[in-house]
């Protein structure tokens, strides 16, 4: 069967730049809902949210994915990351993320403030998994 998901390889030590960005836009994402600004809030809590999942799929398989349509993400990080309850768990919080992205970010509707909070609370649930992954890749 031919693999039909569009990935780039990566050197497994990009991981943790991977990582780096996730932490980067949760903060960002933080920042902004404390300012009232939960649009920007919700949005960079997505991008965490796909670049945790990034840092995963370097980590484990040497390769992130590079499809246009982010739940591609979701299925690279199911493939490569295993069928264990916390993978399944972390997986379903990154599909609820990226599908709030197209109506946040492209429709002509607003994130509430609950939204961006839960995306924010998902996102960080998925980077704080994901420096576990890392980290125990380098014991």
């Amino acid at each position: 069967m031919t693999r039909r998901l569009k990935t780039v390889s990566a050197a497994r030590a990009q991981a943790a730049h991977h990582l780096a960005q996730a932490e980067q836009f949760l903060d960002a994402a933080r920042h902004a809902i404390a300012n009232q600004r939960h649009d920007a809030g919700m949005l960079n809590a997505i991008h965490a949210g796909i670049s945790a999942a990034d840092a995963v799929t370097v980590a484990l398989a040497g390769e992130r994915s590079a499809d246009p349509d982010h739940r591609r993400a979701v299925t690279l990080l199911e493939e490569v990351a295993g069928d264990s309850e916390p993978v399944r768990l972390r997986a379903r919080q990154l599909l609820m993320l990226i599908e709030k992205k197209n109506a946040v970010e492209y429709e002509s509707r607003r994130a509430s403030s609950d939204e961006a909070r839960q995306a924010v609370d998902r996102a960080s649930r998925i980077v704080t998994w994901a420096r576990d992954v890392i980290d125990q890749g380098r014991s």
